[in-house]
């Protein structure tokens, strides 16, 4: 079955919350946020909200402010936000659409609308995520493509940079691949990337990237990994791939492991630094992990 959707409450008013949380919570996984600060810190958190009930009249930040900053930032603008407030003229309603909320739900609250109206945008954004899912995985493997794996990585760092998080990533190379074609034939040459596939999408937690960056080369983004655990990771995984033995095959990777740092802080250094730790690895006879180091 698939996991329960998660649902951002948040009010400045604690029985508010208590109310809409009492509602939702056998069917849904449900955060709160006690106004607009912590929505905001909690709103770009992983496991992201798959949907946000936010009231309007908050102090400090308002509603509507917090709408706008999640709208204008690019781990945050798909989360469907629902505006749940007591303004309930025509005015306020369309100010709070035009800003980009799907919904509007007036107080006081009425517990059957407010379960029709989250399990309406729940289903939605699900199914326009399977969408998009479909248009950025490889399909030759299912992990996700380069494009995908582009745009999600910009996101990440600018995230880990925010709250001075850790993050990792990990490039993987097939190694001699070229030599499995030209002796097996791309049939089996194909197998072959999906088996290496299956092992790296299994070693990805619920958080991490796993894509297909081109050919034989996969990467690998480990959220909240330092650059010691992800080398431990990678060591595992390419132990499990050298026992796999795809059609009777002995199959070994190369890899290369960098992690987000000062100086290394956007994502072109860091793939300027996992590609020069992978070329060092397959220079240095393959088949081994080598991780990018400062000087």
């Amino acid at each position: 079955m698939r996991e329960k959707a998660v649902i951002l409450i948040v009010d400045d008013v604690r029985v508010n919350l208590q109310t809409l949380a009492q509602i939702l919570k056998d069917d849904y996984t449900v955060k709160v946020a006690l106004g607009g600060v912590e929505a905001l810190e909690l709103a770009s958190r992983h496991p992201l909200p798959d949907l946000i009930l936010l009231d309007v009249g908050m102090p400090e930040v308002s509603g509507y402010d917090v709408c706008k900053i999640l709208q204008g930032n690019i781990t945050t603008a798909e989360i469907p936000i629902i505006f749940v407030t007591g303004k309930d003229s025509v005015e306020d309603e369309e100010y709070g659409l035009g800003l980009g909320a799907v919904d509007y739900i007036t107080k006081p609250i009425r517990p059957a609308v407010v379960k029709a109206r989250v399990k309406t945008h729940v289903a939605l954004k699900r199914h326009r995520d399977e969408l998009r899912a479909m248009a950025t995985r490889d399909s030759l493997t299912g992990l996700y493509d380069r494009r995908y794996l582009t745009d999600a990585l910009m996101s990440k760092v600018a995230c880990a940079n925010r709250h001075n998080d850790r993050l990792s990533i990990m490039m993987v190379d097939v190694d001699h691949f070229k030599k499995v074609n030209d002796v097996n034939g791309h049939l089996v040459g194909d197998e072959v990337l999906k088996v290496i596939a299956n092992a790296i999408a299994a070693a990805a937690r619920k958080e991490d990237i796993a894509a297909r960056f081109g050919g034989e080369e996969f990467v690998l983004v480990l959220d909240n990994c330092s650059l010691a655990d992800a080398q431990a990771k990678a060591e595992e995984l390419r132990q499990k791939i050298q026992l796999l033995y795809p059609h009777g095959l002995e199959i070994t990777a190369s890899f290369g492991i960098a992690s987000l740092s000062e100086t290394l802080n956007n994502c072109n250094l860091l793939f300027t630094a996992v590609d020069k730790a992978l070329y060092e690895a397959k220079n240095g006879g393959r088949n081994c992990v080598v991780a990018y180091r400062e000087e």
